[in-house]
C-alpha cells in the first residue's frame, strides 16, 4: 500500500522495494538510447512501439505502456534510459502484440494513472549506448 510522502500534501509514494546489494544493482544494465520511431500498437490501449538506437549495441524494439501519456511526435528523437539486459517478452496473448526487447525507464504516481507517466531522459550530450552507472 502507498504511504504518504514526507512533507507532501497528501501525495502517496510506492513502498521502497527490497534492499539490494551493489552486485545486484550492477546486474541491471541501463543504457542511453535515442528513439528512432514511435507508433501506437493498434490492438492495445496502453502500448507504444518504440525503435531505439542504442549506438554500438544496436537497435532495440520496446513495447512501452505510455500510449495514453505520449504521442509519437513527443518521443521521436528523444534520448531515453532503458534496461538493455531484460529478457525479451512476448506481449499480448501468444505474443500477438509483438516482442519487447527491454524496458524504458519512467516515473509514475503510486496510483498508476496512465496519463501520468514521465519518461526519464539523460541530459543532452549523453550518447546512445552509454551505460548508466
Amino acid at each position: 500500500m502507498a504511504q504518504p510522502a514526507p512533507g507532501g500534501a497528501g501525495e502517496s509514494v510506492e513502498p521502497l522495494a527490497s534492499i539490494i546489494n551493489i552486485d545486484q544493482f550492477a546486474a541491471v544494465d541501463l543504457r542511453v538510447a535515442r528513439v528512432l520511431t514511435a507508433e501506437p500498437v493498434e490492438k492495445s490501449d496502453k502500448l507504444m512501439k518504440l525503435t531505439l538506437d542504442a549506438g554500438p549495441i544496436g537497435q532495440r524494439t520496446i513495447l512501452a505502456g505510455i500510449k495514453k501519456a505520449y504521442t509519437p511526435e513527443r518521443l521521436v528523437g528523444r534520448l531515453v534510459i532503458f534496461c538493455a539486459n531484460l529478457a525479451p517478452r512476448a506481449m499480448g496473448k501468444g505474443g500477438s502484440l509483438g516482442t519487447s526487447e527491454g524496458m524504458i525507464c519512467a516515473a509514475s504516481p503510486a496510483a498508476g494513472a496512465p496519463h501520468e507517466v514521465f519518461v526519464l531522459s539523460p541530459d543532452e550530450g549523453a550518447k546512445p549506448g552509454q551505460r548508466v552507472h
